[in-house]
């Protein structure tokens, strides 16, 4: 396998730029595929900051008249940021400094959306600063003079009290702001929930363009953990493997943003075994596995099958049972329209598969800068029957954790009810659900001879 890691080996020169790895999207998934290069900090810096400028570009002055919205604030302290504003701070910016605001103002009339910090440090360039501390000490003041030189009729600040994403604004912040704003723009407050999970949910074509590379990476290291490299039936352990994945991703720069699962099933053994239980020859492997690069989150669940001696491939009824996932997985792409809810489209989807003879479980997640990413859910794993978290509707230029289950009963067990979970990240261009880096249609062989 071809160590593509070596990218980290050698510092880049600071006149020649590297970019990511550009491959197409495909619903081929290669077995063990090799690593594609990584860039060195500096690169990786001006690719993220490069796409945050696109970013708010495209999409700021969209969901701001999108959603009738004049002005829009973000407030965060050091160490405690809005998921917003962390998703707005340049790549050197570790964190929020002090407190830092930020405030985008639509004047109208087709001009263009200002970008506005009222903090003590910047932001790459990327607001205009808008405060200087020696002329107004007041902080605060120095933002309720903004909002009154702008007069704006609908001033959204992060509150929710159903979406994370958009609850961003603390009490502390919320009573000092309007402690120091006229009453007349304190009536013109309104929820930025909305506004929130549209800049989180909303991918721009920067972003697309490197994504099945970043997935590819972490098929990468998936294939590598599930292949006699690392794993050595009647010996390694499942927390082995999970530590194996966390250290090859700390030894080459990057993170994961969850701790790897992997765990066993077992002809015989009900549920799943992890922990310190030794691999052996005809188990069936699964592992969840995800990675923050360049900002971007992957999430993937594979299978694998352990060969006992003399045979060359997993039995029938396994092999079924991940067929019945793959065709779940093509009924659950096939559900998705524009304009529905998260609970439409399981609804849908659990209809259908119900109809074909399918056991399934369904709990897709939007994916990007989060891993549970900003948009609608479509399930959860313990609730397949709606949630108000789902109420809110597709909006295409989104991509997605395509995550599900069923549960196949295998006779070679013994008909043991075996579960076959799946996972793969795609793409939703408002028509089609496509995948970034193809999809797991064969178990995985790891040979115990």
């Amino acid at each position: 396998m071809k160590n593509a890691f070596v990218a980290l080996a050698a510092l880049a020169s600071p006149v020649t730029a590297i970019t990511p790895p550009i491959l197409p999207m495909s619903d081929t998934e290669l077995v063990r595929p090799d690593y594609p290069d990584i860039l060195p900090m500096r690169e990786r810096a001006a690719v993220i900051d490069r796409i945050l400028e696109e970013r708010l570009d495209m999409i700021i002055p969209k969901i701001m008249r999108e959603q009738g919205i004049d002005m829009w604030l973000l407030m965060s302290r050091e160490y405690f940021e809005d998921p917003v504003t962390a998703s707005m701070l340049d790549a050197k910016s570790m964190s929020a400094r002090r407190r830092t605001i930020l405030v985008f103002h639509d004047p109208g009339e087709g001009k263009p959306i200002e970008r506005l910090t009222i903090s003590r440090y910047g932001l790459a360039d990327l607001f205009e600063p808008s405060w200087d501390p020696a002329v107004e000490p007041d902080q605060w003041k120095a933002v309720a003079d903004i909002i009154a030189a702008r007069d704006p009729e609908r001033i959204a600040i992060n509150y929710s009290d159903l979406k994370a994403f958009g609850d961003g604004m603390t009490l502390s912040q919320y009573r000092l702001m309007m402690a120091a704003l006229p009453e007349q723009y304190q009536q013109r407050i309104v929820s930025g929930e909305t506004l929130s999970v549209r800049w989180l949910e909303e991918r721009v074509p920067s972003e697309l363009k490197i994504y099945p590379g970043i997935v590819r990476l972490a098929h990468a290291v998936i294939g590598e953990a599930f292949s006699r490299a690392v794993i050595t039936p009647g010996t390694t352990t499942a927390d082995d493997v999970r530590w194996w994945m966390r250290d090859k991703l700390a030894t080459n720069g990057l993170t994961p943003w969850f701790h790897p699962s992997v765990s066993i099933q077992r002809e015989g053994v009900e549920g799943m075994l992890t922990g310190d239980e030794v691999i052996m020859p005809g188990d069936l492997l699964w592992t969840d596995f995800g990675i923050t690069y360049l900002r971007l989150n992957t999430d993937t669940q594979h299978l694998a099958y352990v060969l006992k001696p003399g045979e060359t491939e997993a039995p029938a009824g396994l092999r079924q049972g991940l067929a019945n996932t793959v065709q779940l997985g093509n009924i659950l792409r096939e559900s998705f329209r524009t304009g529905d809810t998260g609970n439409d489209i399981l609804f849908r989807a659990r209809k259908r598969a119900i109809a074909e003879g399918i056991d399934p479980s369904i709990y897709s997640h939007p994916i990007g800068l989060h891993g549970h990413g900003a948009g609608t859910a479509i399930g959860f794993w313990d609730n397949q029957k709606g949630d108000p978290r789902s109420e809110y509707r597709l909006r295409a230029n989104t991509a997605w954790s395509i995550e599900f289950t069923n549960y196949t009963e295998v006779p070679e067990w013994g008909g043991q009810r075996v579960d076959f979970r799946s996972e793969e990240d795609a793409w939703f261009d408002g028509e089609s659900v496509r995948y970034l880096d193809g999809r797991q249609t064969e178990l995985t062989l790891i040979s115990s001879e």
